[in-house]
Parts: structure tokens; C-alpha cells; sequence
């Protein structure tokens, strides 16, 4: 009798420990030395899959203490935060008091989506897959690729009160061990009540995280996360998200492409200088123009700087106003495109390029040149092949347009010098931003505009600049 109210004590505390929620499930089940208490949430659980479990791990049962010997099932001594930790992560708990020993069991029923390819990062050639929101099918996917002993994975739990599951993966071989260190360290030091997002470690990791540029590499894709494992960076995953951020990298990570290394050398050498052209274009067209305008028109040709001169007398602003006018405008174009239903976002698109751009230019608001030169810098953006340095173009071409505003060319060359400079100072996980500009490295220099044949980097191994350590240089980051 007080073995049975002791029983419903137990299970009034754990219903109290989860609030006595509507999907909780805690009930007695029959053992061979006496009674345990089950606990799961049936919304998170396969329920009809628990007893038949039970009954497997029952029968083979010899001794508790010996007992647990199934692939889906482990035992460990009990503890209260276990217990929350394991029935809130999806398992199922069965306590057995006399011992005091907790049995957790695998059976998970929540879905998880396709490993379809991700619409931000679309190849021709390679693998068509991505993550998903489910860390451990997103290892999977690069365990099916790297079978090796020497990949590693680490867990760690953040938020006090998300208690998010982050995980970081490295090679032991290959990654320099002061750079996991480091990554485990600054992991361990966050301490805030609510993480559930990669974009929020990302702001806890980041060396300087008030910079326009972006530290950690984002990707959805295995084959990219892949590759870069094998040049010594850390990937990080947050439960529930199907981004991996990747670090140490540099300025020129975010330029290359997974069809680069797929497709033939030259090719992939001619469209990686190209998206390194069209950087140049994104950041100084707008300026460039506006220089022109204000200041130099005396440097283009006389047929086109008539041209100029008819395209823009009847504008009411300075450049500077009519760029901004514009650059506003493709801005809320795009981020309304983004944020609307599939089937309206191409419409609003071609309704705010075509229409309504071209009624403004017979308002006599802007010139045709600039809508000219907008439409190239926006197209010239889009070349990037991360969503994250897209931004910082988006953002940076501002300062350099006031630049030119003011001071024509002169301005140009000091919001370049300023820009470079931050370029130099800046760092990804301690470790140098402009690599291999600044420090110069001869050696990887040329990798920066050329996709060097795979047979030519089997046969001279290269010191990374990031990890320190002897590896294959040219592949993918």
C-alpha cells in the first residue's frame, strides 16, 4: 500500500515538473523486481511503438543494474535534470525508484522534411541535397560522405531556458587544435536564457560582430560542408535549423562555388573572376556614376558626355538623391519579392522593375542612365554565391556613393583605402580575413582567380593559413 501511494507521489511530481501538460504521458509498467514509471510526450514518441519496446527490453532483462542492452535503449543513474532533458528532447524515460536508475528509449515520431536540394544554393553540377532541421540527420549526410575515424563531433547545450542542442564538427587530423579550442571555449562562455537560432551563435562567435562583413560561412549544402572539413574548418549546427556556419574563413570564401571544383578548370577559373569583377562593380558603379556626374564629366568622350548631360539636365537632385531614389526602390522591390507568396513575389517584381521604374523615369524623377546603372549594380550583387556577402555589397555602396557626392574620386579612393583597411584588421575565429592578400602568401595567391587542377594540389601539399596545418590547397571553402 505505501509502495502504491509512493508510485503516485512520483508521478504527480513528474506531471508537476511538466506543468501537467496535455501530451504527457506518465504511468506504471511492470518489471521483473517491482514497478517502473514511464514518461514521454506522446506528440514527440511513437506511442504505438512504446510497449512492444518495453516488452523487447523486459525480456531480456536479467539484472538491472547489467540491463539496457538494446541499440534504441541506455541506463544511467537518475537525476532530475536527465529526466527533463531526455523527455523534452523526444525520448522515453522509464524510472525504476528502488535502484534509482532511469532507462531512456529511441522511438521518435516527429517528421523531418526531404533532403531536397536548397533553393538559395542551386548547382548545375554535384550533389542535389541539403540539411534539414534535424542535427542528426544533417550528420548523417556528412558521415555518408567523410568515412573516416577522424571526424568528431562535440554537443553542447545552450539557453537556460531552450536548452538548444549545438553541435560542432571537426577533423582531428586536419583541424588546428587552437581553433577548436578556441570554438569550444567561446561555446561554453555563452550564457543567455533563450537560444534557438544559428543566426544568434553566429552573433556570440563573431570576432566583430558590428562589422558590415560576415565571419562564418552559411550553407545548407553537405558537399560544401564537406569539402571545407577537409581544409580544417569547424561547422556548427543548431538543432531545429538546417544552416551550418563554417569558420575560420576569409574575404574570398564567399566568392567560390560548388561548380567551380565541378565543372572544367577553365571555366570555373573564368566565372570565379567574374564574380570578383562583379564586387567591383556592385560597390563602385553607383559611385563611379555620381563622381562622373558631379565632378569629372570632363573624363568620358564628348558623344557620351553630351549624352549625360540631355539624360540628366531635366532631373530636379543632385546625383547623389537620384541614386538614392533609386537604390531605395529596388531595395523595397526586393525585400517585398522575398517576403511574398511565391506565385506574387515574380509578379511584384516585373510590376516594380518595368511599370512602375518606368513611369518614374517619365515623371522626370531619375534619368534612364541611372535606372542603367542601379539594374547593373543590383544584377551585379546577385553574381555572389552567399546571401551574406550579398548583403554587405547592398550595404556598403551606400557610404561610397556620399563619398563621391562630396568629393568625387578623391572621395572613392579614401572609402577604398578605409575599406581595405577594415579588410585587413578584420578576422574570422582569430584568424586572418584577407588571407592570403594580407598576410601574402604566394603560394595561394593565384587560388583566388584561377581553379587550379585537382592532380596538380595531389601532388604538393600547402600550409593553410588558417590551420596551420600540411593539406591539400584549392578546394572548395
Amino acid at each position: 500500500m505505501d509502495q502504491v501511494k509512493s508510485n503516485d507521489s512520483l508521478i504527480l511530481y513528474i506531471k508537476n515538473l511538466f506543468h501537467d501538460s496535455a501530451d504527457l504521458i506518465v504511468r506504471e509498467v511492470s518489471w521483473k523486481d517491482g514497478v517502473g514509471i514511464v514518461c514521454f510526450f506522446n506528440t514527440m514518441t511513437e506511442s504505438g511503438e512504446v510497449n512492444k519496446q518495453i516488452d523487447i527490453i523486459r525480456k531480456r532483462a536479467i539484472e538491472l543494474p547489467d540491463w539496457g542492452g538494446t541499440a534504441a535503449s541506455t541506463v544511467e543513474a537518475f537525476s532530475v535534470p536527465k529526466l527533463v532533458e531526455s523527455v523534452s528532447s523526444g525520448f522515453v524515460v522509464v524510472y525504476f525508484p528502488v535502484p534509482n536508475l532511469i532507462m531512456t528509449i529511441t522511438i521518435p515520431s516527429y517528421e523531418v522534411r526531404s533532403t531536397a536540394e536548397p533553393n538559395s544554393e542551386i548547382v548545375i553540377r554535384g550533389a542535389h541535397e541539403g540539411f534539414v532541421e534535424s542535427i542528426d540527420k544533417n550528420i548523417s549526410l556528412i558521415r555518408k560522405h567523410l568515412t573516416i575515424p577522424d571526424l568528431v563531433v562535440k554537443d553542447i547545450r545552450l539557453g537556460k531556458d531552450t536548452n538548444t542542442k549545438v553541435t560542432y564538427i571537426y577533423i582531428e587530423s586536419i583541424a588546428n587544435k587552437e581553433v577548436v579550442e578556441d570554438v569550444n571555449n567561446r561555446l561554453e562562455n555563452i550564457d543567455a536564457p533563450k537560444i534557438y537560432s544559428a543566426g544568434q551563435i553566429e552573433d556570440y562567435l563573431e570576432d566583430s560582430v558590428f562589422s558590415p562583413f560576415p565571419q562564418f560561412l552559411n550553407t545548407e549544402r553537405p558537399d560544401r560542408v564537406v569539402a571545407n572539413l577537409l581544409e580544417g574548418k569547424i561547422v556548427i549546427f543548431t538543432d531545429q535549423s538546417p544552416t551550418a556556419l563554417i569558420a575560420p574563413i576569409t574575404f574570398f570564401s564567399f566568392y567560390e562555388s560548388t561548380d567551380d571544383f565541378n565543372g572544367r578548370v577553365l571555366v570555373g577559373t573564368f566565372y570565379r573572376i567574374l564574380r570578383l569583377f562583379s564586387f567591383m562593380i556592385a560597390i563602385f558603379l553607383p559611385a563611379f556614376y555620381i563622381a562622373v556626374v558631379g565632378f569629372h564629366s570632363e573624363i568620358l568622350p564628348f558623344e557620351i558626355s553630351q549624352k549625360v548631360k540631355v539624360a540628366v539636365q531635366d532631373i530636379p537632385y543632385r546625383p547623389l538623391v537620384e541614386a538614392l531614389i533609386v537604390e531605395v526602390f529596388i531595395e523595397i522591390i526586393r525585400e517585398a519579392a522575398i517576403r511574398l507568396p511565391a506565385p506574387i513575389g515574380p509578379t511584384i517584381g516585373i510590376v516594380g522593375g518595368l511599370v512602375i521604374g518606368d513611369a518614374i523615369v517619365n515623371a522626370g524623377l531619375v534619368s534612364n542612365l541611372m535606372v542603367i546603372v542601379v539594374a547593373m549594380t543590383a544584377i551585379a550583387s546577385f553574381v555572389v554565391p552567399s546571401f551574406e556577402m550579398n548583403m554587405t555589397i547592398r550595404i556598403i555602396r551606400f557610404p561610397f556613393m556620399l563619398a563621391a557626392s562630396l568629393f568625387g574620386f578623391f572621395g572613392i579612393a579614401i572609402a577604398t583605402l578605409i575599406l581595405f583597411i577594415h579588410l585587413m584588421n578584420q578576422s574570422s575565429l582569430k584568424q586572418p580575413y584577407l588571407s592570403p592578400v594580407v598576410p601574402f602568401d604566394p603560394s595561394r595567391f593565384k587560388n583566388i582567380f584561377f581553379r587550379v587542377p585537382y592532380y596538380k594540389n595531389h601532388k604538393q601539399q600547402q600550409t593553410f593559413t588558417h590551420g596551420g596545418d600540411k593539406q591539400k590547397d584549392g578546394g572548395e571553402t
